[in-house]
C-alpha cells in the first residue's frame, strides 16, 4: 500500500518498505495513535497495529509524531532519493524515514539526520545503528552548516525555508518540505536547483508542528492567498533578484513568485 501511495515507477520501494519495520522505531506497545484530532491507545502491543495510515505519538505532549506512511511515500515518490545521493533529513525523530532514505541511496550515499529535541536523536541513534551511511545530529538544521546535499527531506512545518537550505543543493537537488503558507494553506513543495534558479512546485496538502528557526512570521511581509500559495512556480533569494509584481509571498530573506522562467 506505501508503494502504491508513492505513485512512483521505483521497483525498489516496496521492498524498502517491507525491510524497515515500523515497529522498532515506535518503543514498545501498546502506542498512542492520532485519529480524528485525537490520540487512542492500541489495545494490545501487536504491530500490526502500527501497519495503517496513522500518526503514532513520539511525544504526546509536543505534538511530535511519527509521521503518516502513505503521506511520506507520496513524498518519497516526489523527492526520488538514488542511490549514491546525499540527504539531509530534517526533523528525523526516531528515525524510521531516515532509515527508508538511508536504504535508498545504497549504494554509497549517505543521510545526514538532524533532530533537534534530545531525546528524539537519543532514540534515533539507537534505532539507526543497524542502517549504513547514516550520521545523526542533535541540533538546530536552521543554525548549522549543511553539506552539499541532492535531497533536502524537511519533517517540520516552514513559514519560509532558510537560504542556506537552497543554497546547499547541488545543481538538480531538490528539497521538499511543508509550506506553512497561512493558517489555511498548508501545501508540500517540492523546489528544484536549475540551471535558472530554484522551480517550486505544489504537491498536496501538508500540516506538521512548526519548524523551530524556520517559522517566524515577522519574516513575512506578504502572506499569499491560498489560491497563490497553490500557484508558485519559482522560488527567488533576495540577494538575486527583488521582489516584482509577480511575487505571491515575501519573507526577508526570499520570495515565491507565481511566473516561471520566461514569464513576467
Amino acid at each position: 500500500m506505501m508503494a502504491a501511495a508513492s505513485n512512483s515507477l521505483d521497483e525498489r520501494l516496496e521492498r524498502v518498505f517491507e525491510l524497515v519495520p515500523r515497529e522498532a522505531f515506535l518503543g514498545p506497545g501498546p502506542w498512542q495513535l492520532k485519529v480524528n484530532r485525537r490520540y487512542i491507545e492500541t489495545p494490545g502491543a501487536d504491530p500490526s497495529f502500527l501497519y495503517q495510515n496513522a500518526l503514532v505519538a513520539l511525544d504526546r505532549t509536543k505534538g511530535i509524531n511519527s509521521g503518516e506512511p502513505f503521506l511520506h511515500a507520496a513524498w518519497i515518490g516526489h523527492a526520488a532519493p538514488k542511490s549514491g545521493d546525499t540527504v539531509i533529513h530534517i526533523g528525523a525523530g526516531t528515525g524510521y524515514y531516515t532509515a527508508l532514505l538511508s536504504m535508498l541511496v545504497l549504494p554509497n550515499g549517505h543521510v545526514h539526520a538532524f533532530e533537534i529535541e534530545a531525546d528524539l536523536a537519543n532514540r534515533a541513534r539507537g534505532n539507526l545503528e543497524p542502517f549504513e551511511g547514516i550520521s545523526l545530529v542533535e541540533g538546530d538544521a536552521t543554525t548549522l552548516a549543511l553539506p552539499n546535499a541532492d535531497l533536502i527531506y524537511v519533517n517540520a512545518g516552514v513559514i519560509a525555508p532558510p537560504t542556506s537550505w537552497l543554497k546547499a543543493l547541488r545543481p538538480g537537488g531538490r528539497i521538499i518540505f511543508p509550506w506553512q503558507a497561512s493558517k489555511k494553506a498548508g501545501i508540500a513543495v517540492l523546489i528544484t536547483r536549475t540551471e535558472t534558479g530554484y522551480a517550486a512546485r505544489p504537491l498536496m496538502p501538508s500540516w506538521f508542528i512548526p519548524c523551530v528557526g524556520a517559522s517566524d512570521l515577522a519574516q513575512c511581509s506578504k502572506f499569499p492567498s491560498v489560491d497563490d500559495a497553490w500557484s508558485i512556480q519559482k522560488v527567488w533569494l533576495t540577494e538575486d533578484r527583488s521582489p516584482d509584481e509577480s511575487a505571491a509571498a515575501i519573507y526577508k530573506d526570499l520570495w515565491f513568485s507565481k511566473a516561471g522562467d520566461g514569464e513576467q
